[in-house]
């Protein structure tokens, strides 16, 4: 029998977005369009080689996010030093959510994450890079 957890990833979820910035789909199309913002992309590489991407978006692996953004970090990408806007998103709005809240603790501002993910901004007919073809 599995044991149950004392917090379930869904909680988690929930309490990440009570505490963080969600964009709208719509919204986030429009913020594509602006200098001051740069789309992050959590999703896993064959995620986006399935699935299509947004264009000019920056992809950074979830488990890389902390390490990525920290100018202490031999691993800091500068593309976190800029002065930017950052909207995160994965595929349905729940990593980017919880990355958000942490990136927020870490002391990380002009942070959000597109609500509904990379499905949303599809179905909101955001523009995207079609999958790569094997």
């Amino acid at each position: 029998m599995t044991k149950k957890l004392k917090t379930s990833a869904a909680e988690l979820v929930a309490a990440a977005r009570a505490k963080i910035e969600e964009v709208a789909s719509t919204d986030a199309i429009a913020m594509a369009e602006r200098d001051d913002v740069l789309i992050v992309d959590l999703r896993d590489v064959r995620e986006r080689q399935r699935m299509g991407y947004i264009p000019n978006s920056f992809h950074c692996p979830r488990g890389m996010a902390e390490f990525w953004v920290d100018p202490d970090s031999p691993y800091f990408k500068p593309e976190f030093g800029q002065d930017k806007t950052f909207l995160f998103h994965c595929a349905s709005g729940w990593r980017s959510a919880l990355t958000v809240a942490t990136l927020q603790e870490m002391g990380m501002e002009r942070v959000a994450h597109i609500k509904d993910g990379f499905k949303g901004w599809a179905e909101a007919g955001g523009p995207v890079v079609p999958p790569q073809s094997d």
